[in-house]
């Protein structure tokens, strides 16, 4: 049994290694100015969006960049700090019905989701803009009482809903305690129902079976998917498409401590994941009381000696990188440019996941020079990896090995 132990050890760091070597980074495209979004078009596998901050959209098509905008609403937004356009997500029937949403900040402050159709492949319709109206007060916008933490991430579920992820209004320490208030979207992760008639007066329903709508755990706000989010910086979901599990995985950027990762398996809404009450796994703001409990501890987390902003990834499901990387999740950190995976274990009987083998990747990425701040990441027509470099202007495709690595040699295996 000795023996048999120091194989699987032998065995371990073997992965590691192999992990740790295995990746480069290309150059996509470049040429953009403080882009947080990279976007596949869903009916064009050649096209791809890049989203820049200061309200343009870009396009590229078959790694050209067009010198000609998808759509630019510069002239609608503020732009800078944490504000600007920070979200976009084409709908499910995107491909007959045109439409796309986008998630900005409006010239006084605060949070539009507002949706559009697009005419031609690479050409947004301006004048079919619809800014949704939330409805408990009716208002084309979520009011914001500071600049920070807008969230602005926008993403549809396999589920075919739209999730829409607020930060907790800003300042710090969440001094109005949003993120706990039932009746405050802020702090919260969204979930509502955008398939309906162009005439519809909100543009969006509720979906029966959100979480709250009952009056448990807590009567709140029937847009509420979960609570107790600080700037959900990026959130995806495991592609079931491609084997995936559908869980939606979140970075949540932390206070002065922490950066957490957050696991929720597929359809378990109704989650309180803990700020202010809790930063990352440990006590934070607790002179009022969380919404309800219990409260979900992140799967992971990493403190400000590693990194100071997360940047939210995706749950690999591609080929380029080989089985190794095969269900590991993806992230950086926007602060100091740096991107590690970790894997995912996942219980079969709860669906509930805990991370381990964490593995940094950021010598490997940098074979084309500094990563710079990391502020998004996208997937591509065949589930591929892209890092948007905000500082850089790039978009870097996430590739394997320029050869596939030698056969291990002096590995027994002890029966």
């Amino acid at each position: 049994m000795r023996f048999r132990a120091i194989v699987i050890v032998f065995v371990v760091e073997l992965a590691t290694s192999t992990l740790h070597g295995q990746l480069r980074a290309r150059v996509q495209a470049s040429g953009f100015a403080n882009p947080v979004a990279f976007v596949q078009d869903p009916v064009d596998r050649n096209i791809q969006f890049v989203v820049q901050q200061n309200g343009r959209i870009r396009v590229v098509r078959s790694g050209t960049l067009l010198a000609a905008d998808f759509l630019d609403v510069g002239g609608s937004i503020v732009s800078g700090g944490e504000q600007g356009l920070l979200g976009m997500a084409f709908a499910p029937d995107t491909a007959s019905s045109g439409r796309f949403y986008i998630n900005f900040t409006n010239r006084s402050g605060h949070t539009v989701v507002a949706r559009f159709r697009r005419t031609d492949p690479v050409v947004a319709d301006v004048g079919s803009r619809f800014d949704l109206r939330w409805e408990f007060n009716g208002q084309a916008f979520i009011a914001q009482p500071f600049a920070n933490h807008n969230g602005g991430h926008l993403a549809f579920g396999p589920d075919g809903y739209l999730y829409i992820g607020l930060g907790d209004g800003g300042s710090g320490d969440d001094p109005s305690h949003n993120a706990q208030n039932p009746n405050q979207l802020l702090g919260k992760m969204l979930r509502i129902d955008v398939n309906v008639p162009d005439s519809h007066l909100t543009g969006y329903q509720v979906p029966r079976d959100n979480p709250f709508l009952g009056g448990s755990p807590v009567s709140a706000r029937g847009e509420i998917w979960a609570f107790g989010l600080r700037n959900p910086w990026r959130y995806s979901f495991d592609d079931p498409m491609r084997g995936g599990t559908g869980a939606m995985v979140i970075g949540d950027v932390g206070q002065n401590s922490f950066e957490e990762v957050d696991y929720q398996p597929a359809s378990r809404g109704g989650r309180n994941y803990g700020w202010r009450n809790r930063e990352g796994a440990h006590d934070n703001v607790t002179t009022l009381p969380p919404a309800y409990t219990p409260l979900i501890e992140p799967i992971h987390e990493y403190d400000h000696g590693t990194g100071q902003s997360i940047t939210g990834g995706y749950v690999y499901r591609g080929a380029a990188l080989g089985s190794p990387f095969q269900g590991r999740y993806f992230f950086a950190d926007f602060v100091q440019g740096r991107v590690w995976s970790l894997a995912l274990n996942i219980d079969t009987g709860t669906r509930e996941a805990t991370a381990s083998n964490v593995t940094e990747h950021t010598a490997a990425l940098s074979n084309t020079g500094q990563l710079g701040n990391i502020s998004s990441f996208g997937v591509d027509a065949d589930g591929e990896l892209h890092l948007v470099g905000y500082t850089t202007g790039r978009i870097l495709k996430v590739i394997g090995p320029a050869a596939a690595p030698p056969t291990p040699t002096g590995l027994r295996i002890v029966r």
